[in-house]
């Protein structure tokens, strides 16, 4: 082995000590603070930051233009995989009166430099006070931008990335968010509890930046923030489908198991469902670098109970690590709950 002379040595200790994590493309574990005191080193993107005092401290304001497209601050040299995000936030609404803006403000993580893909906790504090139980189960959401926002995941599953928490405008909230793999939990003023627990995050990144981030119509306030990075997870992208699959399903109505047969010919999947629901049951679907989504046709009898018997549509989403996998199912109707499964062959 060659050993190093001192002053390559010493050249060799600047750069790891100069360059940031994203330079060798991964989160190294750490510690980053933020007071945000000033906007020094923000990375706007289609927001306005401003250095202001709010509600008794220094702190940064974020704006933004109603016309404009998906947009946060950066905070810079951040590359944020697993580990715990930490932020004092408030939200003014300014809105005139008569038009409903339940608010819109939060924190986003393994967000890509120009926007264009990020993990989002936001909160709506209107909503928290609503008179209405549905609106009030709408306080407190997550998103994974552009392919999974608020609407194709309300809309197909139903109270899954969403809760109710006590929420005010004009207040300071302190969120905690933790990061572990494909998992993440968001925490609300010192709970011991979380509010919202996501298992299965649906951005395809697994690494990015920690950013700021607000919405049209409000000013959002930011301060005090906290990253700690710790080692990542061991999960990686681009888990290959094909094969057969040995799959548990612990729904709200019982269980339920089952095998899957699956061939993929690019992002297509095909094959069949054989078990509980139904033998030989022809399962279509899709792959994007490790995460599918399934669905057959299932056979629900009247042994079963909890719904009248017949066809059904059933739903599988979720990701492929390896010889394991996880997610999330729904039978229409008749079924719900968290499904995993082994690579058989």
């Amino acid at each position: 082995m060659r050993r190093l002379g001192l002053g390559t040595t010493i050249v060799l200790m600047i750069v790891l000590t100069v360059l940031p994590p994203a330079a060798f493309g991964q989160a190294v574990p750490g510690v980053q603070t933020f007071a945000l005191t000033d906007t020094a080193g923000l990375v706007a993107r289609n927001v306005k930051v401003e250095s202001v005092e709010y509600q008794g401290r220094k702190a940064v304001r974020l704006t933004k233009d109603p016309d404009a497209t998906d947009g946060f601050a950066l905070l810079p040299g951040t590359d944020f995989q697993d580990g715990t995000i930490e932020a004092d936030i408030a939200l003014k609404i300014t809105t005139p009166p008569g038009v409903r803006m339940p608010g819109f403000f939060g924190i986003a993580f393994r967000a890509r430099p120009d926007a264009s893909r990020y993990e989002v906790f936001y909160l709506r504090p209107r909503n928290s006070q609503s008179e209405d139980q549905l609106m009030r189960n709408h306080s407190a959401q997550y998103a994974s931008e552009p392919d999974f926002d608020w609407y194709p995941l309300r809309r197909q599953w139903p109270g899954v990335y969403e809760s109710w928490a006590d929420l005010q405008t004009e207040t300071w909230t302190h969120v905690k968010i933790e990061v572990a793999g494909r998992s993440a939990r968001l925490y609300l003023n010192g709970s011991a509890n979380p509010t919202l627990v996501v298992d299965g995050l649906k951005g395809e990144d697994l690494h990015g930046a920690v950013a700021l981030w607000g919405y049209a119509g409000e000013e959002s306030y930011f301060s005090n923030v906290r990253i700690t990075n710790t080692a990542a997870q061991p999960v990686k992208n681009g888990g290959e489908a094909s094969g057969v699959w040995d799959v548990k399903f612990p729904s709200d109505s019982g269980p339920f198991e089952g095998s899957l047969k699956l061939s993929r010919d690019g992002g297509k999947l095909t094959g069949t469902w054989s078990g509980a629901l139904g033998d030989d049951r022809p399962v279509t679907g899709t792959w994007r670098d490790g995460y599918v989504e399934l669905s057959f046709t299932a056979t629900w009898s009247k042994e079963i109970g909890q719904g009248a018997p017949g066809d059904v549509t059933a739903r599988l989403a979720g990701w492929i690590d390896g010889n394991s996998a996880k997610g999330r199912m729904t039978v229409e109707g008749r079924a719900d709950g968290p499904w995993m499964a082994t690579r058989r062959q």
